[in-house]
């Protein structure tokens, strides 16, 4: 046996290794087809599937909101007009200063309303006189009348004459009334608390008083700007929601100025016009701002946005959710096996980047992304992207305009917010 080993060692061992070498180089392909065929089927399974951003239905309160082009006016502004014809003497305020009400603007030349007032303070010292002695002359003919030693018709003139007398004292004494309040309209004091425009007058000026389109007759305009007024219009279909929220409490209005870091201002609606414009279909309101900061001023246009109305637990999703089909809006909605359905949908509001939506359960996935690429039964595979904001609908670190529309009885109104 040992010489039989000996004989056939090296030519089997030969043999043997050749036979491993070949079934190793079996296995090592068999295996690599085996993985590359796993491989081509993972590949072509995942290439099938689309890459979406979903998000899910959100029920929540949702305010309507109202927006429009306004325009910042003066709660009161008041031309300062002379009453009498003078020339100025002084001229106690700058242009562009700020008054409270009281302070001196102007004085006139007061020489000829001071000698007119004298004089009437003199005509009345002497009818006060007169009257006094046809006082006493009244009571001498009484006790000569009670001791029969005048006439009746006697003691009658006496009565007359002090009548006479008590009656002319009481009309220089409205002349002297008269010439103080003409007096007083020489030194003209502001009416109002505001702020003062340009003034065209100077000391030497000679003016008078004039109307509305009269050269020279305003000294100058003072212009309330704390609190301020924002005029703006609203479609006439938002009337009756905007009567029922002011005649319970308060309206808050929004201001906000096109500039860039700039926080909006808060007031409330005061003024809600009692006719609508036949010509534009557009009701006119007022809002009041507190503006001790004078960051709005007379004639700047705003943005003015208020929420009359509230939507109790409203169905929400991004605003980009919603498709449009040949005939109504839709959602793509994603199945448990990943796999996405067309489910059509009624929208009531799209605002802030949120579609308010009826047809839909609470917690649905929806696509918001990637649905130009989606056919009812596709399936899809969640993106590495970022999801939208649930609270706005808006994409991580986008601040795009907004798209507002209400759709009411078949009506709907399209408003731009900028943000």
């Amino acid at each position: 046996m040992e010489v039989l080993s000996r004989k056939l060692s090296k030519p089997a061992k030969r043999r043997i290794w050749i036979a491993i070498a070949i079934i190793s180089i079996i296995a090592l392909a068999a295996g690599s087809w085996f993985w590359h065929v796993k491989s081509s089927t993972a590949k072509s399974n995942a290439a099938g599937a689309v890459q979406v951003i979903s998000a899910p239905v959100i029920q929540t309160d949702v305010s309507v909101k109202l927006t429009a082009n306004g325009t910042v006016s003066a709660l009161q502004s008041v031309d300062v007009r002379p009453q009498n014809t003078a020339t100025i003497k002084s001229v106690h305020i700058k242009e562009g200063e700020f008054v409270h009400k009281g302070d001196r603007l102007f004085t006139l030349d007061t020489r000829t309303e001071d000698a007119n007032l004298s004089k009437a303070e003199a005509q009345v010292v002497k009818d006060r006189a007169d009257m006094v002695n046809a006082e006493k002359n009244l009571e001498r003919q009484r006790e000569l009348l009670r001791q029969e030693y005048i006439s009746q018709s006697d003691f009658d003139a006496a009565q007359t004459q002090y009548d006479v007398s008590r009656g002319q004292l009481a009309v220089d004494q409205a002349a002297l009334e008269a010439s103080r309040v003409a007096r007083s309209f020489d030194e003209i004091d502001a009416p109002i608390s505001g702020r003062t425009g340009a003034i065209s007058v100077y000391p030497g000026s000679l003016v008078q008083p004039g109307t509305l389109t009269a050269s020279g007759a305003v000294l100058v305009t003072i212009t309330q700007l704390d609190p301020i007024n924002v005029s703006f219009t609203l479609p006439e279909h938002e009337l009756a929601v905007i009567q029922q929220a002011f005649a319970k409490s308060k309206v808050s209005v929004t201001a906000k100025l096109d500039l860039a870091n700039q926080p909006g201002l808060k007031g409330h609606l005061v003024f809600l016009d009692n006719a609508v414009d036949t010509a534009s279909g557009t009701i006119r309101l007022k809002a009041e701002f507190p503006n001790a900061d004078h960051r709005l001023w007379p004639g700047m246009f705003v943005t003015v946005e208020l929420a009359p109305s509230k939507l109790d637990k409203a169905l929400t999703v991004p605003a980009q959710a919603v498709q449009t089909g040949p005939e109504q809006k839709f959602l793509y909605v994603i199945g448990p096996d990943n796999k996405v359905a067309s489910l059509p949908v009624k929208v009531s509001l799209i605002q802030d980047g949120i579609a308010v939506v009826e047809g839909i359960a609470p917690g649905t996935r929806v696509v918001v992304e990637g649905a130009q690429n989606l056919r009812p039964g596709s399936t899809v595979v969640e993106s590495k992207g970022h999801p939208p904001d649930i609270t706005t609908g808006k994409p991580s670190g986008s601040a795009p305009k907004t798209s507002v529309m209400t759709e009411q009885s078949g009506v709907t109104s399209n408003s731009t917010i900028r943000q």
